[in-house]
């Protein structure tokens, strides 16, 4: 048997490719849109790409089952569970629990694991040359390492009203099922640490049906159905925008890209034509790059893991955009673009000369330190750009929270009188903060980057001193 996992850190997504070296072909499953990955992969191993499998309609990104199908005349197989509502509408394979799907010398036994959505699959292989008991279960966004797929994206990203608590109640269930299978089997999830299908998953790659019997919470709650309800639902992290997007196009039959385009170079022309009709500039470059100049209206999204998932958050996909890049980096961020859909790259600028080089002038961010905000602090507004569960877990005295992710939809609470200063836990998120308020008008914001990474930090040293200076004997 011929396994190997592809991870995409951009998106914690994880996909597999598993083989039948015997009979020379090959399953995929969870295919990331950039198909070519796969492609080399059974290439270099002599493999045919046949079977394509999915194990729930995704969110969180762009799946790549119809490029690969397209690509290499594999047939797709996918959830007919979930009933009304949840079907994939165009042509494949419709697998319900209990049916087998063989591979050369494989099979794959379907088990339904709703929860996480109605249609939600796992796959157990079974290798049958060295066995006939089941070796690996692909569980997609069902069980992870460590966690157990959150219930209520449906409601909170894709509108589904009443789908959480339901969900939770069937996510219940399937763990009851899950628990019933052989401990050594192994558990190969479709996501790790960073993702946002769940709330605290653990870094490892894969595990088994008995380590997650050891130490997966959700695996701990015997039959107590309530207390797993409200442990699952409560603080979980925000959804992303774009999961509302990925939910419709993994569903319909939608144009296909079956290979990654570089966007082009723009004139300095081309660009002050776009910028003067307000196609957004996203300027990729690293936040302190970009705080010693940028061109006005541009948005700071750093060229890091989390470039995909933060311009999934603020672009919009019925309009074009432009990217401020290193050419060097063109494939990797189109890649990161083009695996949430976000294709409608207008082209690209180098560097900011494109602009300054015709008379074009450049912004900068008003940054400040932790004793310079010290001393305003009681004089202006601060805008904690953190998610809710980090603003509750702790923030600054007098802070307003404002996730940086819903801050467009909030400008109305941020004031354009008095001062403002904003602040993350460690300056990325506020960089992206400061330049959508920039670009909408707001010219008394300042950016206390060192966040609560730097507060806390010197909370700490404080304390620990008071605690050495009260320990001392008293003359």
């Amino acid at each position: 048997m011929f396994f190997e996992r592809v991870y995409d850190k951009s998106l914690a997504q994880a996909s597999y490719v598993i083989g039948c070296q015997k009979m020379g072909v090959a399953a995929v499953i969870d295919a990331k849109r950039d198909v070519d990955t796969y492609l080399q992969i059974a290439k270099a191993n002599q493999l045919k790409i046949t079977h394509i499998f999915e194990t729930h309609i995704h969110a969180d990104f762009l799946a790549g089952s119809r490029e690969l199908a397209a690509l290499t005349g594999a047939e797709m197989y996918l959830s007919a569970e979930g009933g009304e509502g949840w079907e994939y509408e165009f042509p494949h394979h419709k697998l319900k629990h209990g049916d087998i799907v063989k591979l050369g010398n494989l099979s794959f036994e379907v088990i339904h694991t709703p929860g996480h959505t109605p249609e939600s699959i796992s796959f157990l292989l079974t290798d049958h040359p060295a066995s006939n008991k089941p070796v690996m279960l692909f569980t997609g966004d069902f069980v992870f390492v460590g966690d157990v797929g959150r219930p209520d994206l449906l409601e909170k990203a894709a509108g589904f009203s009443g789908t959480a608590e339901i969900g939770a109640h069937q996510m219940h269930d399937s763990i009851e099922k899950f628990k019933t299978l052989q401990d050594y089997i192994q558990v190969w999830p479709g996501h790790g640490a960073g993702s946002a299908c769940g709330k605290s998953l653990g870094a490892v790659p894969g595990s088994t049906v008995g380590y997650e019997k050891l130490q997966n919470p959700f695996l701990k709650f015997d039959t107590n159905r309530a207390d797993f309800v409200k442990y699952l639902l409560e603080d979980q992290p925000e959804p992303p925008y774009y999961f509302a997007m990925m939910k419709k196009l993994n569903k319909v039959d939608r144009p296909l890209l079956t290979e990654v385009k570089i966007p082009t170079l723009l004139s300095g022309d081309e660009l002050k034509k776009a910028i003067s009709k307000g196609v957004k500039l996203i300027d990729t470059r690293h936040k302190k790059a970009f705080a010693k100049g940028f061109i006005p209206g541009s948005i700071n999204i750093q060229n890091n893991n989390s470039l995909g998932t933060w311009a999934g958050w603020i672009l919009n996909y019925e309009e074009q955009f432009i990217l401020l890049a290193d050419p060097a980096n063109l494939d990797d961020i189109s890649r990161k673009l083009m695996r949430i859909g976000l294709d409608n790259v207008m082209g690209y600028i180098p560097d900011t000369e494109s602009w300054t080089g015709d008379g074009g002038s450049l912004d900068q961010v008003s940054l400040i330190d932790m004793n310079t905000f010290k001393d305003v602090m009681e004089e202006v507004q601060i805008i904690d750009v953190r998610n809710a569960t980090e603003y509750n877990d702790g923030h600054i005295p007098g802070a307003e929270n404002i996730f940086v992710g819903h801050l467009s939809r909030n400008l109305d609470k941020i004031s354009k009188e008095q001062p403002v200063v904003i602040h993350c836990q460690s300056g990325d998120r506020s960089s992206i903060a400061y330049s959508l308020l920039a670009r909408n008008g707001f010219n008394n914001v300042r950016n206390y980057a060192g966040g609560m990474k730097e507060w806390l930090k010197e909370q700490t040293q404080m304390l620990v001193e008071n605690e050495k200076h009260a320990s001392m004997p008293q003359s």
